[in-house]
């Protein structure tokens, strides 16, 4: 083995035994959080019919569970069972609320995707996802100078350089130029 893989595979060791620990000591971004039943589904390919499996039905799940499992389906492009999941939460949150815009706007229904993003910004005006989600479904239907309006709010909450701003300039740029 030369150094260089050496080196390499330290490296990988030590990453993942770091991973490892912060899972198993609560630290970091898990901190605090339990994970419950579809957390402890992630050895398990996301979206996969053993997932769905480990994930259990909409009736019993939390609705931190409900958005985790609502998000990777989201993620995956399985837009109307991430519905499903998301739409089941008793009390939705405003990250809830942002993935439900998104995956019904994925969905085709831009409209309604709207209602969702104005109820996610109503509890947390500075959820700059579903504030560039939001310019996203603008650029949808055409109305390019309100999806500036909501690149500009995201610049007033976290700069230029965040990533839901470079997304949402990303779109806007696209779209712009694909309606001249």
């Amino acid at each position: 083995m030369t150094n260089r893989s050496h080196t390499w595979w330290t490296l990988a060791g030590f990453i993942l035994a770091t991973v490892a620990g912060v899972l198993a000591t609560g630290t970091g971004a898990f901190a605090g959080k339990d994970l419950g039943p579809v957390g402890a589904c992630d050895a398990v390919s996301k979206g996969s019919e053993a997932w769905r499996d480990c994930v259990g039905s909409v009736a019993q799940l939390s609705d931190q569970d409900l958005f985790y499992a609502g998000y990777w389906l989201a993620r995956l492009g399985r837009y109307d069972q991430a519905i499903a999941y998301l739409a089941a939460a008793q009390a939705p949150d405003s990250r809830t609320l942002t993935y439900l815009g998104f995956a019904t706007r994925k969905a085709g229904d831009v409209t309604k995707a709207f209602s969702y993003y104005r109820k996610a910004l109503a509890l947390d005006p500075d959820n700059v996802v579903a504030r560039a989600y939001m310019g996203e479904a603008y650029v949808t239907i055409g109305d390019i100078p309100a999806a500036r309006g909501e690149l500009a709010e995201i610049a007033q909450r976290c700069g230029a350089n965040c990533a839901a701003y470079e997304e949402l300039a990303r779109h806007i740029a696209r779209g712009g130029a694909a309606r001249g």
